[in-house]
């Protein structure tokens, strides 16, 4: 008999297919001697809707929560019904004997196929296809060595608890919430804590108030200092008085350098890419949302076969690849646009790489974005996903590159009895930046960087000696406020929702929140995108701000559900499933207790808003004051 390969999408099954040497055209498949290969369109079976259980739970009442099945069903999407057939047909033919998954190598890819297998009612044992590219040798190594698909099954179990989770808290708490303040809400188990993030942030700009302060600059002809308290703590100056009287006491005076300490530092290349790094990395240089850099990744991976796996959490690799990396540096050398940077790192010389690129006990289900072996074609991108293999290309040839190498100068000089400070900075090696010299992007972000530094306190400084001495030639009192905290743009967003450890104050969770954070690297793009499309966020240039109706829903919600303590938890335990340490019902069990402590919370909760009107939606002008009302 045959056997049945199950791609995630048309574009994949192709390519899978045409390495397997199928090419006789099926109905939603082709067909080859050994193999047939067909696909999903993404999601096509998904959980029932609640009236899919009880036709009287269409209707949106207080009465029939917490809705919460016993067993969670499933069906197909109406729209994707025809190839569900497809695959029905298929794994119901006598002509295929086995099964292979060639689902995306992660979660979701793994629950996509586990739903229609579970729905299709297959039995038979199916093997895994686990590949990191979606290049030829990729594909046909993949096939050497599949993998018995019931040592996924832990990560299955993990996706369905987080399927099951989303549907048990977002229809109950939806619906709870819509019909307690009469508009419609979307509440869920992570888009809600990253809008508390967002709301709390506003909250912080708009309780801030400035405060005036002042600094005192003294020239001494070949360099500049700035007036700084004996203990060295500021350069602050309350008020214009003092400030002024300063300048006046110095101006003219004789200048002794009292202290000169030079400290040579080093910094070495960033890391290799995962997907949040490089949507937070395309964000700061191109404003690229995170999903418009996810989307161009994906193609990237799957059409263009440039890049490997990009929904990734790792920054590593593995140590197979060790010796595979000397030929996809080859590769890049081979292109006009990396030829220089690539020269340095081909033989005579060796890569040398340490921990900070091949670490094993760092790596999950993927190692770090980085090109593929094949041939490398560029001439078919758009300006956009070039852009982005540009980075992705550049981060990996970088991380074999040297340390960026420095010296820092700080300088007292003292005048009438005050101190100033001199600070500057001189680049000795410059190592692996050199690599990133020329990019436009990166010289305009670079000089706003350098223009607010140097108005601060970077200069360059002359050759200094301690007893060197000069004149106070000038002095210069500049008027300052303290500045608010800055709205979050996606590239903020996105490290703040991995790092949900930070909002947490229990320094024992906080530590164990590191590894968790609000939702993972594929699906933070999804939930931005969310709560932009409910309107509980709007963008305001690279920003993102809350709306009136997001501040609102914030301000309702129980702490339990806008706390990224609550979702770090629950990520930490999907974890935990798919390494096997915890089981699906304990699990379970705690998405259930808190389900029926929000619909109660709700139903009993004194906080009344009145939330704004919208376009299109009656509804009466005050909110409810009970559940049953």
């Amino acid at each position: 008999g045959k056997i049945l390969v199950v791609a995630e999408k048309p574009s994949v099954g192709r390519d899978i297919a045409r390495v397997l040497g199928c090419r006789q055209k099926g109905e939603g498949c082709l067909i080859g001697e050994q193999y047939i290969v067909s696909w999903a369109v993404g999601h096509l079976v998904a959980l029932c809707d609640p009236e899919d259980y009880a036709p009287e739970l269409k209707k949106w009442r207080f009465d029939t929560l917490p809705i919460m099945p016993q067993q969670m069903r499933l069906k197909q999407i109406y729209a994707t019904r025809d190839q569900l057939q497809v695959l029905r047909r298929l794994m119901d033919s006598s002509e295929v004997d086995s099964l292979v998954c060639a689902t995306d190598s992660g979660r979701e890819g793994e629950l996509i196929f586990r739903y229609i297998y579970q729905l299709c009612g297959y039995r038979k044992p199916f093997d895994r296809l686990w590949v990191s590219s979606m290049t030829d040798s990729a594909i046909r190594e993949g096939f050497a060595r599949l993998t018995p698909g019931e040592q996924y099954d832990q990560l299955f179990y993990s996706a369905r608890c987080r399927s099951e989770a989303d549907w048990l808290v977002g229809i109950n708490a939806s619906r709870a919430y819509t019909l307690k303040y009469n508009t419609l809400l979307s509440i869920g188990r992570v888009q809600t804590p990253t809008l508390a993030i967002i709301v709390q942030r506003a909250q912080e700009i708009a309780a801030f108030v400035p405060e005036e302060y002042f600094e005192l600059k003294a020239d001494f002809g070949a360099y500049w200092g700035l007036w700084q308290a004996k203990d060295g703590k500021t350069t602050r100056i309350t008020t214009q008085a003092a400030a002024k009287e300063l300048a006046a006491r110095v101006q003219g005076q004789p200048s002794r350098v009292i202290s000169v300490q030079r400290e040579e530092k080093s910094q070495p290349p960033p890391l290799l890419y995962d997907l949040t790094e490089l949507q937070r990395d395309c964000n700061k240089r191109f404003g690229f949302s995170a999903q418009k850099t996810l989307n161009i990744a994906q193609s990237l991976y799957e059409t263009k076969k440039l890049i490997t796996y990009p929904r990734t959490d790792s920054r590593y690799l593995s140590d197979d690849l060790l010796p595979l990396l000397p030929d996809r540096i080859k590769n890049l050398a081979h292109l006009e646009e990396f030829a220089e940077a690539a020269r340095p790192l081909l033989p005579p010389h060796r890569i040398n790489p340490g921990k900070r690129v091949i670490d094993n006990g760092k790596i999950t289900d993927h190692h770090a974005i980085i090109p593929t072996d094949g041939a490398l074609r560029l001439n078919n991108l758009t300006p956009d996903e070039y852009k982005v293999f540009r980075l992705i290309a550049l981060r990996f040839l970088a991380v074999f590159y040297p340390p960026y190498v420095y010296a820092s100068t700080k300088v007292l000089t003292e005048a009438a009895g005050e101190n100033f400070v001199s600070r500057g900075q001189e680049v000795l090696r410059p190592g692996w930046t050199e690599l990133y010299r020329g990019m436009p992007e990166n010289e305009a972000e670079n000089t706003r960087a350098k223009k607010g530094k140097a108005d601060k306190e970077e200069q360059k400084l002359p050759n200094l000696a301690e007893g060197d001495t000069a004149q106070v030639d000038r002095t210069e009192v500049r008027r300052k406020k303290t500045q608010p905290p800055k709205p979050y743009t996606e590239a903020g967003l996105l490290s703040a929702m991995e790092n949900a450890g930070r909002f947490v104050e229990d320094e024992a969770l906080k530590e164990q929140l590191k590894e968790s954070g609000l939702g993972t690297p594929a699906t933070r793009a999804a939930i931005i995108e969310r709560l932009l499309q409910v309107g509980y966020i709007q963008r305001k240039g690279k920003a993102l701000i809350p709306t009136e109706k997001g501040e609102k829903l914030i301000q309702v919600v129980p702490p339990e559900m806008k706390s990224p303590e609550t979702t770090g938890k629950w990520e930490r335990g999907l974890s935990a499933i798919a390494a096997g340490r915890m089981s699906s019902e304990v699990f379970m069990g705690s998405i259930r207790r808190y389900v029926q402590f929000l619909v109660r919370d709700c139903s009993t909760s004194t906080r009344f808003v009145q939330f704004p009107e919208e376009a299109g939606r009656r509804r009466r002008r005050t909110p409810r004051k009970s559940a049953g009302a």
